[in-house]
């Protein structure tokens, strides 16, 4: 049996096709590949499509009741790449509703139009190794959610000079 090489592109529906589709490509500063009075592909690599919309003229948002997808995530580099989208968005008037540090990763969860949730976070291990490790720890188990916190704060001790270490360490 063979695994998928890649998760290729999330498709959502939407009633608010031109909306939906300036701030996916404002948020992650994606493009447009195409695009008509139905469907809208937009990426931000080299790949024809990482989110796909498509006009359906729903215009009811999910519900926490609600079964289906819960969120997206999409992966940044860096601590800087994850914070200077953060300040970007933030002067785009765009602001987290939750900043959590999972243990694995240090994310930021986001709404765009519809209600639909994508979370954008950073890689808190180097290594799976060290990812292992730390699940090996039982600091997961204890915590399986994570700790919140401060944005501007976090960006206030980045822009400080402190370790990445410190950055991502669950306090």
């Amino acid at each position: 049996m063979a695994s998928p090489g890649k998760l290729a592109h999330i498709v959502l529906k939407t009633g608010q096709l031109a909306a939906m589709t300036e701030w996916y490509t404002g948020v992650l500063e994606g493009r447009v590949t195409f695009a008509n009075d139905f469907i809208a592909f937009l990426t931000y690599d080299d790949e024809h499509h990482r989110v796909a919309l498509v006009g359906t003229g729903a215009s009811e948002h999910p519900g926490e009741a609600h079964t289906g997808l819960h969120h997206a995530a999409f992966t940044y580099d860096t601590m800087a790449d994850l914070l200077g989208t953060y300040r970007r968005l933030k002067a785009d008037g765009v602001h987290p509703f939750w900043c959590i540090n999972h243990g694995p990763t240090t994310s930021m969860y986001f709404a765009d139009p519809d209600g639909n949730h994508i979370e954008l976070q950073i890689d808190n291990f180097a290594t799976e190794a060290e990812l292992r490790e730390w699940f090996r720890s039982g600091a997961f188990a204890a915590n399986p959610i994570g700790v919140e916190f401060d944005p501007a704060e976090l960006v206030r001790r980045f822009e400080s000079g402190e370790a990445f270490a410190e950055l991502v360490k669950q306090s």
